[in-house]
């Protein structure tokens, strides 16, 4: 659930894939304001390695954890920073278990350091952007779709897919979305 109470720090979010803070996030200019401003994740992802070590992959998890799973930052962001990273001497790759693990070195926690004001700055701002997105009836909406889908996962799962309540529930489930879907419609009165 997208959460302003979320873990870090960070602050909150969507449970599942697909659509992710960006794409519903207040607008700058002519485009969605992304989560972090160029050149910002660096810091963020020194941070959580200065917390322990971690792969590419966990460096993944551990923000889209930390934002309530609000934002999930692609692959193609986290690696090639965590290379950047490398590459300037702030954090150093190990191979342990067929995976490389990143550490931060000395020089990348006085870099840390000396950037402690701006990454304050942009927790808070973050913290704020969650906090003014999730709060009121869209978070309530929020918590009570990851209610639904976490309930209704479980119960499918352990059933399975032939078991008639399966269908049953995929039939009021798809009756629920027109449903909805139709409500956001303008009243034709």
């Amino acid at each position: 659930m997208c959460s302003a109470r979320g873990g870090f720090d960070f602050g909150a979010g969507f449970p599942f894939s697909g659509r992710q803070w960006s794409d519903w996030g207040p607008k700058r200019g002519r485009g969605r304001r992304q989560m972090f401003e160029a050149g910002e994740i660096k810091f963020v992802i020194l941070r959580l390695l200065k917390e322990k070590p971690r792969h590419g992959y966990e460096v993944i998890k551990a923000l889209e954890e930390r934002m309530g799973g609000c934002y999930t930052p692609s692959p193609g962001t986290v690696y090639p920073t965590l290379q950047m990273l490398e590459d300037q001497g702030y954090v150093r790759g190990v191979e342990a278990d067929g995976k490389k693990v990143y550490e931060v070195t000395p020089e990348g926690l006085k870099y840390l350091e000396e950037h402690r004001d701006l990454l304050d700055d942009i927790v808070d701002r973050v913290r704020e952007t969650v906090r003014d997105f999730t709060g009121g009836a869209i978070g309530e909406l929020q918590g009570e779709f990851a209610r639904l889908a976490r309930g209704t996962f479980r119960h499918a799962w352990r059933r399975g897919p032939e078991d008639p309540a399966v269908r049953r529930v995929a039939e009021i489930l798809k009756q629920a979305a027109d449903d909805i879907e139709r409500a956001w419609q303008p009243s034709t009165l």
